[in-house]
């Protein structure tokens, strides 16, 4: 198949390296693969551009679409003229500015799949497309009478457990145990500040522990504040934002994750990036997290969080593959295109 991904963002943030793994395991599976991406915004100052991953990857469309929300009215008309010119079996759109695209430029035998990324999507205006993924199960029901199945986070391959998690430790500096972690951007959805409340009631029983914040963003500073309050800064690590390698070096060498709000992205990639490297996954029941944690936070409490924590409880069903993701995608696609 002809396959066309539509990623309306000129961020390597959000959604952005969910497609581009499924694209690649699509090209794996023998299809004609690429991704657009909004060529437009091309100053990016505060988050990593896509264009040159996607470069890197050898998946970037060079088709000519712009697909950028800040588009004029003319560029709008040019990306609709352009798509509809196209030779495609099928176009996945990722954001509403895609899919309206898509919607109404659709080239002539090809079928519109749409992926919902966050649950504030599904709304009475969605347009139609011939078939849709959702980022969790409870969101299926919301898409009553469309063909529609859960896209699953894929996973980089170098995620995967250390060779020796306590040598990797030592050359991060980090200390003691155990060593727990929250790795996301610091935003109020993310809930920041009640890790560091848990944090500071499970060293009422593990003193030796240590909490490592992963990432930046506009409540890092406030955060510190709460740390120096509680008196943490010798137990408390700020990583700072960290990506590629580095970022994978980072999650390998955590006991577990807290995983306790979601942000643009509710398919929970980074609980299955921490599966993958042996880490526990302990989070919210937002999104699709309750299917990949390895235990749920059943309140939005201090209290809650370090009870799940001491639990030890572990997930005993196997994530998977990017392949059979990838297989169950081009399977929704072949059923819409036998229907359509």
């Amino acid at each position: 198949m002809r396959i066309l991904h539509l990623l309306a963002s000129p961020f390597w943030s959000g959604p952005a390296e969910n497609v581009a793994l499924l694209a690649l395991a699509q090209r794996q599976a023998g299809h004609e693969v690429t991704v657009a991406v909004d060529r437009r915004r091309t100053k990016v100052e505060a988050e990593e551009p896509a264009v040159p991953r996607f470069q890197t990857l050898g998946l970037l469309d060079t088709g000519g679409l712009e697909l950028s929300v800040k588009s004029p009215p003319w560029s709008v008309w040019r990306d609709l003229r352009r798509l509809r010119q196209r030779h495609l079996d099928v176009v996945h759109a990722h954001f509403t500015h895609d899919h309206l695209i898509a919607r109404w430029a659709k080239p002539r035998g090809a079928v519109l799949i749409r992926s919902v990324h966050a649950p504030r999507s599904l709304r009475s205006s969605l347009p139609r497309a011939d078939a849709y993924t959702v980022p969790a199960a409870t969101d299926v029901s919301r898409l009553a009478g469309r063909r529609v199945q859960v896209l699953s986070p894929l996973v980089d391959p170098r995620f995967r457990p250390p060779e020796r998690r306590e040598t990797l430790r030592t050359e991060l500096g980090l200390t003691g145990s155990p060593l727990i972690g929250m790795v996301s951007t610091f935003q109020p959805s993310r809930r920041h500040s009640l890790g560091v409340a848990a944090f500071a009631q499970l060293r009422r029983t593990h003193p030796e522990a240590r909490f490592v914040l992963v990432g930046d963003g506009a409540l890092v500073e406030p955060v510190r504040q709460q740390v120096r309050e509680l008196g943490l800064e010798e137990r408390v690590t700020f990583a700072g934002y960290q990506q590629g390698d580095a970022f994978v070096r980072w999650l390998q060498a955590l006991d577990e994750v807290w995983l306790l709000g979601l942000g643009n992205d509710w398919s929970g990639r980074a609980a299955a990036q921490a599966r993958a490297c042996g880490v526990r996954v302990v989070a919210v029941g937002e999104g699709a997290l309750p299917a990949l944690a390895d235990v749920r936070v059943e309140q939005l409490t201090p209290e809650a969080v370090v009870a799940a924590s001491l639990s030890q409880e572990r997930a005993g069903v196997e994530l998977p593959s990017n392949q059979r993701i990838a297989e169950d995608v081009l399977a929704l696609y072949e059923q819409a295109r036998s229907t359509g």
